[in-house]
């Protein structure tokens, strides 16, 4: 059980989670379970004195006597990076609800003896995160949308990536990419230039821009939006990195909209987590004969699941919360027929719980939701981002209501 120091993000606690972010690589299942267990002090104790099982043991060894959690905090003051817990009242909870649910499970295969790591990574919560900016992440997956798409994009691919971020951040959407050449870089852009919030999650070091010259994007970004990253100052992107920090993307994100991707693209395991998250996958057409297209056709021709095709801002406010409308009438027509198909997409828990909703805008908690609806709680919280992303359900002081009171 965890200490009840962990309970406030005091010096100690954020000293033993500096420790436990150097010491393994991100997404390490053993030792988030160990943590979930035993707390943050005990736990960084633990690993520290080699007192850990074996399977914990092996993720930490390498670097457990050599990482001085003290260097990273110095280095972070500097720089004005701070770092963030899930105790900490700015940890993205709501954002990182469904990532929660998905860490429940695999914690549960775990257990269970399902050791092998699954292809595209661990879909589990962070133990921590390094941020630069002063944009609040609390608030970040509320209304937000994830850019990715092909470094070697085209002048197409980024002409769409920077007028569709740009279109997003005019309507207070946040977006969410990874920093890199291509369709990121230009999706950061765009919404810096509609002076909109932005956020750049980095498979390095924030004081270690990836790539360096992209170190100008990196200062702008944590002016008018946050940079975000799990692993401490001076840490390398390696690339085993790069995929971990997409889960994060996906995660940080009500839907991800991928521009441009080639048939193998680090892109497509983005989706591949927006997916695995119950988040809508968004994908943007391109010409037939462009390679760099050919990832988002496939996620549109999928017999499961398939991407949904979008051509406009419009379209990608549909899905990204709140069912917020631009243009006219044709598009308010198209934004109808888009949640009545988030609705027709949904599964029979997600239902029930929508149904459970009061009308005339009333709000309910999680627990009122679990009990009008008959649905278990924790089937509750996992159903909310999803009917959220579906923009169907909005955040509401007292909890949630729905979007639309006259459904």
């Amino acid at each position: 059980m965890a200490e009840s120091a962990d309970q406030a993000p005091g010096e100690e606690h954020l000293l033993a989670a500096a420790y436990l972010s150097r010491v393994a690589e991100p997404a390490s299942v053993p030792l988030w379970l160990f943590v979930q267990q035993h707390g943050y002090l005990t736990s960084a104790a633990a690993v520290r004195a080699g007192n850990v099982p074996a399977e914990v043991a092996s993720c930490t060894e390498a670097r457990r006597t050599a990482a001085d959690p003290h260097v990273d905090l110095a280095v972070a003051e500097r720089t004005g990076i701070r770092l963030l817990t899930p105790a900490h009242p700015d940890w993205p909870h709501f954002a990182f609800a469904a990532l929660q649910v998905t860490g429940l499970r695999r914690a549960a295969q775990w257990r269970a003896g399902l050791r092998a790591r699954p292809p595209r990574g661990e879909l589990i919560p962070p133990l921590a995160l390094w941020v630069r900016g002063n944009a609040p992440l609390a608030t970040v997956g509320v209304r937000s949308v994830a850019v990715v798409g092909s470094r070697a994009a085209t002048a197409y691919g980024e002409h769409v990536a920077s007028e569709f971020s740009y279109g997003l951040a005019r309507h207070e959407v946040v977006v969410v990419s990874g920093g890199a050449y291509g369709i990121d870089a230009a999706a950061h852009r765009g919404a810096l230039a509609a002076e909109g919030c932005s956020v750049l999650v980095s498979a390095g070091g924030l004081d270690r821009p990836y790539p360096a010259g992209h170190r100008h994007l990196y200062d702008r970004t944590a002016e008018h939006g946050l940079l975000v990253s799990e692993r401490p100052p001076g840490s390398a992107p390696h690339r085993q990195r790069f995929l971990s920090r997409n889960r994060l993307i996906a995660a940080l994100g009500t839907a991800t909209l991928v521009v441009e991707a080639a048939s193998r693209s680090g892109a497509l395991n983005s989706a591949g987590y927006a997916r695995d998250l119950g988040r809508p996958v968004l994908a943007v057409p391109g010409p037939v004969t462009s390679a760099m297209s050919a990832g988002c056709h496939a996620l549109v021709q999928r017999d499961e699941e398939p991407a949904r095709l979008v051509t406009s801002v419009a379209e990608v406010l549909s899905y990204c919360g709140g069912g917020q409308q631009v243009g006219g009438s044709e598009d308010a027509a198209a934004g109808g027929e888009a949640r009545s198909r988030s609705y027709d997409g949904l599964d029979l828990v997600a239902r029930s719980v929508l149904d459970g909703f009061p009308g005339r805008g009333r709000s309910v908690t999680e627990a009122e939701l679990s009990r009008l609806s008959g649905q278990p709680i924790t089937q509750v919280i996992a159903a909310l981002p999803v009917l959220r992303e579906a923009g169907l359900i909005a955040v509401a002081r007292e909890g949630y209501r729905l979007a639309n009171p006259a459904r």
